[in-house]
């Protein structure tokens, strides 16, 4: 799934939306001391209050929020493995019964338990649904409606949340005139940050990729690799932190760790063109070591060469084949996410404004240097230009 696939499904997740038809809602709660099952309860989903049912929505809209290889990740099945967690969610999304398909998924909860252990008592919930995707004509008859061909993805969608103490507070009883502590002993389910859940399958090409499964990280960059190797039965990700490490590891290796502020701006120029280009495409454009020179050479540094850069793949990662996500690599191009630390300031810089950066050596002392086209104000003073450290004659 790309990441216009999953923005165009998550919007689904609104009241009366007839392009979003869930069927049925299983809640399972899990006990932190036991690891057990405690209540579980199965309902059509629109059986609930309109509140609840919206308490829900934003719940599972918030498990499908998040950028791929941070938060979200699409994961590759293992294969020849039995009792697999693909096979159980094959078998519950064709289940045209709901007792049969609450079994497959207590079968999920049953390696949840076996393999995680929770700070608190949590609540795993599931939703079996269908998704329609209206399909785009070129040529489309104005009385034609867009609702009349679509594209049918049924799914199932996980959350997992987790419980926390009700808040203890003080009341005052109009009636009685006094000061009452109110004494509230049901765990509140905290429905607004899940702490992980996944969506099987995954939509590509506008049909379903059941080799596939989108799991929802917890917190950005921090998938959980037992719940993806033992609860989902899936492959290791690299997450977009992990990439653009070993990529700065590689350019390290082959062309030595010191860079100007100008250069580096040309990589990241560089492969920001690239990202921007294979925008429209369905797949992320990705780099070899092949295409890691042409971004160096491109960028003014001399002294590249193929082999060079194919030792350096080998000797960060050991896979000369592999493949680097451009959109991983280089920082949110257009906002201030690039941090430069220093004793004396923080300083929050763009990447295509990199180039303004400088750092210089001046009387035995080394200053950083930012180039402004515009006055410089402090405290509601403007401060005075110098020239190189010199205060200029008025």
């Amino acid at each position: 799934m790309n990441k216009k696939d999953i923005a165009h499904f998550r919007k689904q997740f609104k009241k009366e939306n007839d392009l979003l038809h869930i069927h049925d809602i299983f809640n399972v709660y899990i006990m932190k001391e036991t690891s057990e099952i405690y209540h579980q309860q199965c309902q059509p989903f629109q059986l609930l209050d309109q509140e609840e049912q919206e308490l829900f929505l934003t719940n599972f809209k918030k498990v499908l929020t998040g950028s791929l290889d941070e938060k979200l990740f699409e994961l590759k099945f293992q294969t020849n493995l039995e009792h697999s967690s693909q096979f159980i969610l094959h078998q519950g999304l064709l289940s045209q019964e709901t007792d049969s398909w609450k079994e497959q998924m207590l079968q999920l909860v049953e390696k949840i338990l076996n393999k995680q252990q929770y700070e608190m008592d949590i609540v795993v919930s599931f939703i079996k649904g269908e998704y329609f995707k209206p399909i785009k004509r070129s040529n489309q008859d104005p009385d034609q409606s867009d609702r009349d061909t679509v594209y049918s993805h049924p799914f199932i969608l996980c959350s997992i949340n987790k419980t926390q103490d009700p808040k203890k507070e003080l009341l005052f009883d109009y009636v009685e005139k006094q000061f009452k502590y109110n004494v509230v002993v049901d765990p509140i389910i905290n429905l607004t940050a899940p702490i992980g859940g996944f969506l099987f399958p995954c939509f590509t090409d506008n049909a379903a990729d059941v080799n596939h499964i989108l799991y929802s990280a917890s917190k950005a960059n921090e998938p959980d690799p037992e719940f993806i190797e033992y609860v989902l039965n899936a492959e290791e990700t690299i997450t977009a932190k992990e990439d653009k490490i070993i990529f700065e590891e590689i350019v390290r290796d082959a062309i030595g760790h010191q860079l100007n502020t100008g250069t580096l701006a040309s990589v990241y120029e560089e492969i920001n063109q690239i990202v921007e280009e294979s925008d429209q495409e369905e797949e992320p454009a990705k780099l070899d070591y092949k295409d890691v020179e042409q971004v160096l050479k491109h960028s003014g540094i001399e002294d590249v060469d193929t082999e060079k850069i194919q030792a350096a793949f080998h000797n960060v990662i050991d896979d000369e084949k592999y493949e680097l996500k451009a959109k991983n690599i280089v920082p949110k191009y257009t906002s201030k996410s690039i941090k430069i630390q220093t004793k004396v300031a923080n300083i929050a810089v763009s990447p295509e404004d990199l180039r303004h950066v400088r750092q210089v050596h001046f009387s035995g002392k080394r200053y950083l240097m930012i180039e402004v086209d515009e006055d410089t104000v402090i405290d509601g003073f403007t401060i005075v230009p110098e020239l190189f450290g010199e205060k200029v004659e008025e």
